[in-house]
């Protein structure tokens, strides 16, 4: 499997996951020349949250983990791409809770068709 079919799977599964605990999913791969974001959502509070998904197809005895690829370097590329949006959608975004970035990290095993998903809010 290519990792673009990972990423992609990951990002449903993540979506699944939001969804089951009462967020609503507002955008997905909301693209600009300078990053993305790969789901935009509202969270059960009607908090704007920007959601990174990383994802990993775990091999045996691997040490990595999903999230150990969402560097500061990745982070501050996504976290500017978080400021346009929220600039230009403020009917979004609640004066008292702001807006927030998580993370979702998803490991798929090569064994079987299971999944563990880890939910990171307000990185």
């Amino acid at each position: 499997m290519k990792n673009s079919e990972i990423g992609k799977i990951g990002e449903n599964r993540a979506c699944e996951f939001l969804i089951k605990k009462g967020y609503e999913i507002l955008e997905r791969n909301y693209w600009r020349k300078f990053g993305e974001i790969d789901i935009i959502a509202r969270a059960p509070d009607q908090t704007l949250i920007f959601i990174e998904v990383k994802t990993l197809l775990i091999k045996s005895g691997a040490q990595h983990k999903p999230e150990d690829n969402f560097t500061t370097h990745k982070f501050n590329k996504v976290k500017r791409v978080c400021e346009f949006f929220a600039a230009s959608h403020d009917e979004l975004i609640d004066e008292e809770r702001g807006w927030r970035v998580d993370l979702v990290a998803v490991e798929f095993f090569e064994e079987d068709e299971g999944c563990i998903i880890r939910h990171y809010e307000n990185l």
